[in-house]
C-alpha cells in the first residue's frame, strides 16, 4: 500500500504508509484481556487478532484458525527449531506460540495486530520486535472478583480454577514491564481506554514509512 490509513481506515494523502502496531494485552486468566481483545476487533478498523499455535486441546466453542491453530507437540517443536515463532511459552502444561510470518505480513499491510498473551510472551516480543510493540496489562478489581469471573465462565474444573488463582499473584507482579495498565472494573470502560491507547500509538512518528519524503514535499525541501 502507498498511502497511510488514519484511525477510521481512510487514507492519508501522500506517498506514505503506516506500519502496524503489535498491541499486546496480558492479564491473569479471567481478568478480561480476551473480552477486551474481541471488542477491539469489532469496533476498530484495520485490526486483526494474532492467532497463536497451541498444543492445547480444542474446546467445544473454539474454531481452528479463528481461536488457535491446534497442532501436535512434534509439530510445535519443529516450528521452534525452524525459528517460526516470534515468541513461545509453556502455560499450564501446554505450548503456545506466535507465528512469525503471519504477523510480519499483517504489519506491512498496515494492520494492527492484537495479542492475547502472557507476560512471558510479552517479554520475548520486547526482545525481538520492540519498535512495533505496545504492551497493556489488565488487572482485575480484586482477587475475589477474579475468582468469581473464572467460575462464571465455567470452562475449567475447580482444580484448574484454583491453579489459575494461585498463579495470578505471580502474573500480576509483572505489571511494571508494561507500557499501560487497565483495571477492568467494567468492560465497556476498559474497551474505551484500550481504544484510546491504540489510536494514540497509531500516530507515533516511527510508525510511518516515507514520512520524511512526504514532509519535504510539503515544505519544498
Amino acid at each position: 500500500m502507498n498511502e497511510a490509513t488514519d484511525n477510521t481506515g481512510n487514507h492519508a494523502p501522500g506517498n506514505i504508509s503506516r506500519r502496524g502496531v503489535l498491541f499486546v494485552l496480558s492479564s491473569p486468566s479471567g481478568a478480561g484481556k480476551t473480552s477486551i481483545a474481541r471488542r477491539l476487533l469489532e469496533v476498530e478498523p484495520r485490526t486483526r487478532m494474532s492467532v497463536s499455535v497451541t498444543t492445547r486441546p480444542k474446546r467445544p466453542d473454539e474454531l481452528e484458525g479463528r481461536d488457535y491453530h491446534f497442532v501436535s507437540q512434534a509439530k510445535f517443536d519443529q516450528m521452534v527449531e525452524q525459528g517460526g515463532f516470534l515468541e513461545h511459552a509453556k502455560v499450564f502444561g501446554h505450548c503456545y506460540g506466535t507465528p512469525r510470518d503471519q504477523v510480519e505480513e499483517l504489519l506491512t499491510e498496515e494492520y494492527d495486530v492484537i495479542f492475547d498473551i502472557d507476560w512471558q510472551g510479552a517479554q520475548q516480543l520486547a526482545q525481538s520486535v520492540a519498535r512495533d510493540l505496545v504492551r497493556v496489562f489488565v488487572l482485575p478489581p480484586s482477587l475475589q472478583e477474579l475468582e468469581s469471573r473464572l467460575k462464571r465462565r465455567a470452562q475449567d474444573s475447580d482444580d484448574v480454577v484454583a491453579a489459575r488463582m494461585a498463579k495470578a499473584v505471580d502474573e500480576m507482579s509483572h505489571y511494571g514491564e508494561y507500557d499501560h495498565v487497565l483495571i477492568n472494573w467494567a468492560l465497556d470502560d476498559s474497551v474505551a481506554r484500550a481504544r484510546a491507547i491504540l489510536n494514540a500509538e497509531r500516530t507515533r512518528r516511527v510508525r510511518y514509512v516515507g514520512l520524511d519524503s512526504f514532509v519535504r514535499s510539503l515544505t519544498g525541501g
